[in-house]
């Protein structure tokens, strides 16, 4: 006979305090009412609530709940079905290294192993300081930079072992980290709050942009019959052919 565990049942989850349950309440309203139908607005209040705590809480699904006329199970079971939705306390800055067939041949396994033992964490872990949460991730949709290093959903192409330790080490360190291409890195929190509809108000970071490279458009420009570049290197390197390199001949082996 197999033993039972009997318990107290688990307590309500608390409020937010009244300050913060104002705001909340005034940020929900602006996300609902962007909808015909309330319930469609729960993926963004779930970014809403985890832009507060770094993580969606019982109290922030409580929140959701509340706000949306919904049960907290019916909440529980999108909050826990999306994996960019964390179950629990976070780094400030979500390192996912992808590990996809791909990224893994080209580096990303070599890059995730040296990461856990550079920083002394496993997958899903944290550093003792809180900045980093270290993650392998299935697929960055990226696969023509692999292997790539995404940094709160920001690309990091091209990476090496070498390069995602010192971008790790900066990020640590408070030193300047700039994604390969897109946006501005932000903590965590923001970029949650971001990704909740809210606008990004960080000088220039609208207008930074993720667009496709050369090494994205290489079968486009063979589709139509152009010559791809011999060369394809990350954006960020001084290499970097433009346009007209680009669109040129294919150099020859040896050249």
């Amino acid at each position: 006979m197999t033993d039972v565990q009997l318990g107290m049942p688990r307590l309500p989850a608390p409020d937010y305090p009244a300050e913060v349950r104002a705001r909340l309440e005034a940020d929900a309203e602006d996300v609902i009412g962007r909808y015909p139908d309330s319930r469609s607005a729960l993926l963004p209040l779930l970014h809403l609530v985890q832009s507060e705590e770094g993580h969606v809480t019982r109290t922030g699904v409580r929140f959701c709940a509340e706000v949306l006329g919904l049960t907290t199970a019916e909440v529980t079971a999108v909050a826990t079905f999306y994996s960019m939705y964390r179950r629990g306390p976070s780094g400030d800055y979500q390192v996912g290294v992808c590990t996809n067939t791909l990224c893994a041949v080209m580096g990303g396994d070599a890059i995730f192993e040296a990461l856990q033992r550079h920083l002394g964490v496993g997958n899903g872990e944290t550093t003792e300081d809180g900045k980093i949460t270290l993650e392998h991730i299935e697929c960055n949709a990226a696969c023509d930079y692999a292997p790539v290093v995404m940094v709160n959903w920001e690309f990091f192409d091209n990476q090496t072992v070498d390069s995602a330790k010192r971008m790790v080490d900066d990020l640590r360190e408070g030193r300047t980290v700039e994604p390969t291409r897109g946006a501005p890195l932000c903590t965590f929190k923001e970029t949650a709050r971001i990704l909740a509809g809210f606008p990004d108000a960080r000088p220039g970071a609208v207008e930074a942009t993720g667009g496709a490279g050369p090494a994205s458009l290489v079968g486009l420009r063979l589709a139509k019959g152009e010559a791809a570049p011999g060369r394809v290197v990350s954006p960020r390197s001084a290499d970097y052919p433009s346009d007209e390199q680009a669109s040129g001949p294919v150099a020859e082996e040896g050249e």
